[in-house]
């Protein structure tokens, strides 16, 4: 709605301007033949970069995944989009999500697959899966910790997350 009066409130020129970027965005924008990311060429800027660390694949479920663990500024890896989960009850298996493709990405030079699913039914059911099918390659699989976020409190924590949280625990 906010957007919407926005628009209204615009220059007939500028509302133009903006429909056309709109549908050039839709035009040309495009699937990462590697990673599955976004991109207007064939490889996306993480993918075509050479300062991002090749060994280690961040497998995700959503391009937007993406941009929330770039803004960490920690990550140097490459990442794995797999446009969803595996959901049983919604008639999604392993085949329809982009599984076989980050299998055919597993070289030699890969060292490391971090797990970055969604802590869900389906995100963990996703997790599982690939890891059974990577770990006789005998590449290094890790999932994210997930646990109580920052600012939170612990007695509004469910039990599931407060027992992630334990799992997760790191010394100090």
């Amino acid at each position: 709605q906010r957007l919407a009066f926005h628009i209204l409130d615009m220059q007939d020129a500028d509302v133009v301007e903006l429909a056309k970027a709109i549908v050039n965005a839709k035009k040309y924008t495009k699937h990462c033949q590697r990673c599955g990311n976004m991109t207007e060429g064939e490889l996306c800027s993480i993918c075509s970069s050479l300062k991002r660390d090749m060994s280690t694949i961040c497998v995700v479920e959503d391009v937007r995944d993406i941009a929330a663990m770039e803004r960490t500024r920690e990550y140097k890896g490459v990442y794995h989009v797999l446009h969803g989960t595996i959901s049983p009850l919604d008639g999604i298996g392993p085949d329809d999500i982009n599984i076989k493709s980050l299998i055919t990405r597993l070289n030699t030079e890969v060292k490391e697959v971090i797990l970055a699913t969604n802590p869900t039914i389906e995100g963990e059911a996703t997790a599982v899966y690939i890891s059974r099918i990577i770990k006789p390659m005998g590449i290094k699989v890790t999932r994210i910790a997930h646990g109580i976020p920052v600012g939170g409190d612990i007695e509004y924590a469910d039990e599931v997350t407060l027992m992630r949280a334990m799992e997760g625990r790191r010394e100090m």
